[in-house]
């Protein structure tokens, strides 16, 4: 059998901070049930228990917590990235050397 997930020792400030998070009803949805993933983690449930509470897969729930070990407060805030990537005018292309052809003009 696996070992059990467990985040390390909170201290106060860190307990503070993340019951601010989760008692506040503005902001992100995300950083919000993360937190009380690590919240309920730290007062000794267990996973698949947080999983039943927070509507989510035990997996992600491990997910979290491991990121949560790795990175600190900084895995409550989403990351996201992506997206779809910038359109150039020609105009902008033109002043960009590295999308010159070799012969130096651009066609349109």
């Amino acid at each position: 059998m696996a070992e059990r997930v467990r985040v390390w020792e909170i201290t106060n400030k860190e307990g503070n901070r993340l019951l601010r998070i989760v008692r506040r009803s503005t902001g992100s949805v995300v950083t919000w049930r993360r937190a009380q993933m690590v919240l309920l983690n730290a007062q000794g449930m267990d996973v698949s228990q947080i999983a039943q509470v927070t509507f989510t897969s035990p997996d992600r729930v491990r997910d979290v917590l491991h990121n949560f070990n790795l990175d600190g407060s900084d895995a409550l805030y989403p990351r996201y990235r992506g997206g779809r990537p910038p359109i150039f005018t020609l105009a902008q292309r033109r002043r960009c050397p590295a999308w010159r052809p070799r012969g130096g003009r651009l066609r349109r």
